[in-house]
């Protein structure tokens, strides 16, 4: 892991090339995010607010905007590389629980707080059976690159649904606290 930092477009985009990530698939999650998170009921949603919390998941919608698979760096466990394959979560597509499913933060939710980049190509989900939103971030480094490739191998998976990827940056969101 390395130090927190803002990071601009063009280092969002150059780190993006580096952990093959395709351009046109690229945004930055919006740091209002954080305020989004916060304003949930702390006695309801504890557990929940702290895994949406994370700077590294995989979170897997199906057609009908349902969270169907989670994936986050805190139930990954593993030292030095995190384990994001422990009990061969990922050879099934979507692949098998790992953190708990919720319904806080729905697709339509998770769409308001993504800001596109210069590169991004605008895409409609009706055209996709799953929509597999990734964060990453520049300063987690390898640990963000394995997960990626672990998320683009399991969509390799399935050969009768249409899926598509997009993959939100999220280091200042963390730089600003």
């Amino acid at each position: 892991m390395k130090n927190y930092k803002k990071v601009d477009e063009k280092a969002i985009l150059r780190y993006s090339k580096k952990y093959n990530i395709p351009l046109v698939d690229g945004y930055e999650l919006d740091t209002s995010y954080i305020s989004f998170l916060s304003s949930l009921d702390t006695t309801r949603y504890k557990s929940q607010r702290q895994n949406h919390y994370q700077p590294l998941q995989a979170l897997y919608y199906d057609k009908t905007g349902q969270l169907q698979s989670f994936q986050i760096n805190c139930y990954a466990g593993g030292f030095p590389n995190l384990h994001w394959d422990r009990n061969g979560i990922f050879t099934t597509f979507p692949p098998r629980q790992q953190a708990p499913l919720d319904s806080i933060v729905q697709f339509d939710t998770q769409l308001k707080f993504l800001r596109v980049l210069s590169q991004t190509k605008k895409f409609s989900a009706d055209n996709y059976d799953y929509i597999v939103i990734v964060y990453w971030s520049r300063f987690a480094g390898r640990q963000s690159k394995r997960l990626i490739r672990f998320v683009q191998d399991n969509s390799k998976l399935t050969t009768d649904k249409k899926v598509k990827i997009i993959y939100a940056n999220t280091d200042n969101i963390f730089a600003g606290q």
